[in-house]
């Protein structure tokens, strides 16, 4: 689900910066963000969590794009940071050392990132397991056979 994700990511983000958003990256990588998103939503709901859960889908999938929204902050500010506060954009660097600084700002760190925070918010807020974690009930040992012949 990750790489399937990963892999939408990067053919809109690379898709969009190398044609029509060529002088706006982090507007490409949000659309690109807002687009894996969606899928996400979809794998997750049926695959990786449909064991978790229990809410109505409407608030669920509220509390999934809520999540995926702060993600989508984490998974842009590298390259925004990148960009306009390092400044690794031609001319003031080559177009070799912006696309790798884009790159590894956009789509390793930003996604390393957001996927660490995304899979823990998932987990406790969206898809929360439904059995109890604390105060579980434990089964008593069975008696051993050296305990009746004593």
């Amino acid at each position: 689900m990750g790489g399937t994700t990963f892999l939408v990511d990067n053919t809109v983000f690379y898709g969009l910066k190398l044609t029509i958003l060529e002088p706006k990256p982090v507007t490409a990588k949000i659309i690109a963000v807002l687009v894996a998103t969606i899928v996400s939503y979809v794998l997750n709901r049926e695959w990786s969590f449909r064991t978790r859960g229990g809410r109505e889908r409407r608030h669920e999938a509220a509390l999934f794009f809520l999540v995926s929204g702060v993600g989508l902050i984490l998974s842009s500010a590298p390259l925004w940071i990148s960009r306009y506060v390092f400044h690794l954009e031609t001319p003031d660097v080559s177009l070799v050392t912006q696309e790798i600084a884009d790159f590894m700002s956009a789509q390793i760190i930003g996604t390393l990132i957001a996927m660490v925070f995304r899979f823990w918010a998932l987990r406790k807020w969206v898809f929360p397991d439904e059995q109890p974690q604390s105060g579980s009930v434990r089964l008593a040992p069975a008696p051993d056979s050296t305990d009746e012949a004593a």
